[in-house]
């Protein structure tokens, strides 16, 4: 009894230098399933994330002078960090130096080699990291197109799921089942029954436009200018969404389809959904992030984009749903507006 309680001591000193825990594969696994709030955090370099990284994971290099910084901006302190690089060296050094800061770390075993040789998932999605105006974080995961999931405080949020198009999903093995599911409107790029169906479980609540409800047989129904609390701290407004260039108005007409403005614990993001450039957007107040549809003719032209993000003035914007459309020039085209370019084609 006495040699094990010295061991055990061993070991809890140990931790407390260290100031964070290894994790072989499958304890890491098990913690990210077993708690929501969970903050996963991928070190290594923007290149080597892009190539493959755990579902879910946010890129904070470690080799980054700014690393620190930017962890403490979008990781929440009273939540869980679990960490990984390639092999585990890297993170088990980022892992240290946020266990100094104040963090509750865990460092993944072997890293991303153990983890992939473990037959684990991998993901090939970007992940954003957000913070509520309490501090809560709020992850979305860039899909493609116009897929968009949304996780707040342990709730999955999908926007117009879609499983085929460029890049195949597979929403059964790759999400968790959804919380709410949003769908804008009934175009195919948007509205899928095949990935509805598999997002759904018992509580699902599912918000649409009422084209969209007739092709997916259930739903609640919101027209332009309704508003909905979905929980606690969570509030939904749909708002417009149309062509208003002449010979474009038959591809979305007015009054038909839905952008959607979700508020989190008041983190404001507008969803655009299939619009152009059109007036209500002076409407539109303190939003954090906006997600503009570039692709003209059936959406906005970059010139169009450029003019709506001026008008709602968002802190974050991030286009998506361009195709092949060329939306480099807008970063130096919004100045004061932090324009994030992303893989939504």
């Amino acid at each position: 009894m006495k040699y094990f309680l010295i061991m055990s001591l061993s070991f809890l000193s140990l931790f407390g230098c260290k100031g964070y825990s290894n994790l072989n594969p499958d304890a890491f696994e098990a913690m990210l399933n077993g708690d929501k709030t969970a903050q996963l955090v991928d070190v290594r370099t923007p290149d080597e994330y892009a190539e493959g990284h755990l579902p879910g994971a946010v890129n904070i290099d470690w080799y980054a002078d700014d690393f620190l910084e930017k962890a403490q901006s979008l990781l929440e302190l009273s939540h869980p960090v679990m960490v990984y690089c390639r092999s585990g060296k890297r993170s088990a050094e980022a892992a240290s130096k946020l266990g100094k800061a104040g963090f509750e770390v865990s460092n993944l075993q072997g890293g991303y080699l153990a983890w992939t040789e473990a037959g684990k998932p991998v993901s090939t999605y970007e992940v954003e990291r957000f913070r509520t105006v309490t501090g809560e974080p709020v992850a979305i995961t860039l899909i493609k197109h116009a897929c968009l999931e949304i996780r707040y405080k342990g709730l999955s949020i999908q926007v117009d799921p879609v499983s085929g198009l460029g890049k195949p999903t597979d929403y059964a093995a790759e999400f968790p089942k959804a919380d709410i599911i949003l769908v804008t409107h009934e175009h195919g790029d948007h509205c899928d029954k095949t990935a509805v169906d598999a997002l759904q479980k018992d509580g699902t609540t599912l918000v649409t436009n009422a084209r969209s409800k007739d092709i997916l047989g259930w739903g609640t129904v919101m027209a332009n200018g309704d508003e909905l609390d979905l929980q606690e701290g969570m509030h939904l407004q749909a708002v417009p969404a149309y062509n208003n260039t002449p010979g474009h108005l038959q591809f979305h007409p007015k009054g038909r389809d839905n952008g959607f403005v979700l508020t989190l614990d008041g983190l404001r993001i507008y969803i655009a959904g299939d619009t152009e450039d059109i007036p209500e957007m002076t409407a539109l107040k303190d939003i954090d992030i906006a997600f503009l549809p570039v692709n003209q003719p059936y959406t906005m032209t970059v010139e169009q984009c450029i003019h709506a993000a001026k008008t709602i003035a968002p802190k974050v914007l991030i286009p998506y749903h361009f195709s092949q459309t060329d939306i480099s020039s807008l970063p130096e085209s919004l100045p004061g507006i932090e324009v994030r370019l992303r893989q939504m084609q």
